[in-house]
């Protein structure tokens, strides 16, 4: 039976930066990175990808920073990023650091099972043949878009025409993406929008549905807002505009007056309040919602305030609106009530025909792996599986978080029409993802998995490999992260009959319950789901890793902070490791 030391599992950003990193940090433990796809990229590999996809991020914040996505590349400032770009990009990064040998793709993980003494066996299908492997750590780099989400639809067996996920278009886009077909696509995510402006540039007429009952459209916002013109990517990694997002961990940036004086008093509110307010309106008034009827019905239901990586870019080479005013897209805020032969019926009565059902409607919460034993979904935090945190510590840490921050006490109203899209539906998750830092479950002490890309956020490879470096350093005994937040006595014993750190479980308990109350409009209620948060979020790892988590200095409020201001990170904390056993020795 082969052993390893390290097992990753997932070849996108995340399994390639911990796989990398990991390597680097401890070149001596054998390592191995299993992925079930035929090439890298998670989900940037080849198979995911179709004509005219993009990335939303531009040149320069869409790569790590310790290898920079250069001319050869042929991507040009300014220009978001095409998927083939991407792949490439990845794929390159491979070779470029001679990562090759640990990757085996076509490499499915069925089954992973905890044993007592810490470590990990793994159930695989490596190439079509089941093998056993054991690993004494497990890096569990699946993310969020590794298992799709596709709702069962009444009569969808008699439907005959296509009916499958968007992130399976590659698969149909020659049969289907063309001019004289009739596309259905259901949802109102990005997903949503890539899938509509592929069909309809292709020539196809596209019935575009957005439940009447669900959330409404996403927030779609050029890529340069504000009064200024700025770039959004840039807008959400400047200090000064991190302030103006209430963060539970928000002190991690050293500045906590500020961030007190803005969310804590009522004419800090009221500045914070304004702030959003001219971001709503400048992406309204830009995107020309109330122009025309058919527009008004994109027009997002809430404010951005609450639905934090919601807020997406529009990378499309031509007005993405114009598909719509020139009668090539019809939108209809309905739900789908049954299917029958190439026809979708919709609640209203209304009946669509169709020669294919696209459905943009996200992905699973957690991988597609059976853990064992059978209690361990609990354990790790799973968001379908009981909530390891009793209901009585939730309660006292939401009633702390809206004590800190009076804004969240008073969310937009959920409307009487809503229902999740089904029982098992991402949104109708029981709790959030309960891990330390969003990586590790906070009840297991033997130090043997993490996971990474839990968190949805814009700033991908920036927390990806800031997240890579500080599971190396855990997993090699070479950092302790030391809780901020002290367990209040009421709940220690409660807390202290799961756990030998009370205060871990208790700060992992605040930092999960946040995005229930600050992102309702999002996937608050299952995933650390945040934006303008994602900079104070990598200082508080740079914190934990002993690290200059500044970078800039401390009075670069106004300047955007980008992947190029972390180069050499891994260098300097290899050197501050080594410089810590010298002077022990």
């Amino acid at each position: 039976m082969e052993t390893l030391d390290v097992i990753v599992i997932g070849a996108g950003w995340n399994g390639l930066a911990a796989l990398k990193t990991y390597h680097q940090v401890h070149p001596s433990a054998s390592i191995a990175l299993f992925d079930s796809a035929d090439s890298v990229g998670g989900v940037w590999a080849k198979h995911r990808l179709y004509v005219g996809l993009k990335s939303n991020n531009m040149l320069g914040t869409y790569e790590f920073s310790d290898f920079p996505m250069d001319k050869s590349f042929g991507v040009q400032p300014g220009q978001h990023i095409p998927g083939t770009v991407i792949q490439d990009y990845l794929t390159r990064y491979v070779e470029h650091f001679q990562l090759t040998a640990f990757i085996r793709l076509n490499t499915r993980v069925r089954v992973v099972e905890h044993h007592s003494d810490g470590t990990w066996t793994l159930t695989i299908d490596e190439h079509d043949q089941e093998k056993t492997v054991v690993s004494k750590k497990l890096i569990v780099c699946t993310g969020i878009t590794s298992q799709p989400y596709r709702p069962v639809f009444t009569g969808e067996n008699t439907f005959q025409g296509p009916l499958f996920h968007s992130c399976d278009l590659p698969q149909y886009q020659d049969d289907l993406l063309k001019a004289d077909m009739r596309i259905t696509v259901f949802g109102g995510t990005k997903s949503a929008w890539d899938t509509v402006y592929a069909a309809a540039t292709a020539g196809a007429h596209v019935d575009w549905i957005i439940r009447d009952n669900g959330h409404g459209p996403v927030w779609m916002a050029p890529a340069y807002v504000t009064p200024l013109k700025k770039r959004l990517e840039h807008l959400v990694t400047t200090r000064l505009l991190t302030w103006f997002s209430p963060c539970i961990w928000g002190f991690a940036d050293g500045c906590t007056t500020i961030r007190t004086l803005l969310h804590g008093t009522w004419l800090g509110r009221k500045i914070v309040d304004a702030f959003w307010s001219i971001l709503a309106d400048d992406v309204i008034q830009l995107n020309q919602y109330d122009a025309h009827p058919e527009i008004r019905k994109l027009k997002p239901w809430i404010s951005p305030f609450w639905v934090a990586s919601g807020l997406s870019i529009l990378n499309y080479p031509t007005n993405f609106f114009d598909l719509i005013t020139d009668g090539h897209v019809h939108i209809h805020i309905d739900h789908i009530s049954h299917l029958t032969p190439n026809t979708v019926h919709l609640a209203s009565g209304t009946s669509l025909p169709s020669n294919g059902l696209i459905s943009a409607t996200g992905w699973e919460a957690t991988p597609a792996i059976l853990f064992r034993p059978g209690n361990l979904d609990q354990a790790l935090g799973f968001p379908e599986s009981p909530d390891p945190i009793p209901e009585s510590v939730v309660q006292h840490a939401s009633a702390e978080i809206l004590h800190r921050f009076p804004r969240l006490a008073t969310p937009p109203p959920t409307p009487d029409t809503y229902r999740p899209l089904a029982p098992d539906a991402p949104a109708a998750a029981k709790h959030p993802f309960r891990l330390a830092r969003f990586m590790i479950p906070p009840t297991l002490d033997d130090r043997s998995i993490a996971f990474m890309g839990i968190a949805m956020t814009i700033n991908t490879s920036l927390l990806a490999q800031t997240q890579a470096l500080w599971i190396a350093a855990y997993f090699g005994d070479d950092l302790t992260p030391t809780a901020t937040e002290p367990c209040p006595a009421a709940i220690r014993p409660t807390l202290a009959e799961r756990t030998r750190d009370p205060d871990r479980l208790w700060e992992t308990t605040l930092h999960t319950q946040f995005g229930v109350h600050r992102c309702p409009g999002g996937l608050g209620n299952r995933n650390p789901d945040f934006v303008f948060d994602a900079l104070a979020y990598v200082d508080l790892l740079l914190r934990d890793l002993g690290l200059d988590f500044a970078r800039k200095g401390a009075l670069k409020w106004l300047e955007p902070y980008g992947v190029e201001d972390y180069r050499g990170l891994v260098e300097e904390w290899v050197a501050a490791r080594e410089a810590r056993v010298k002077k022990m020795i």
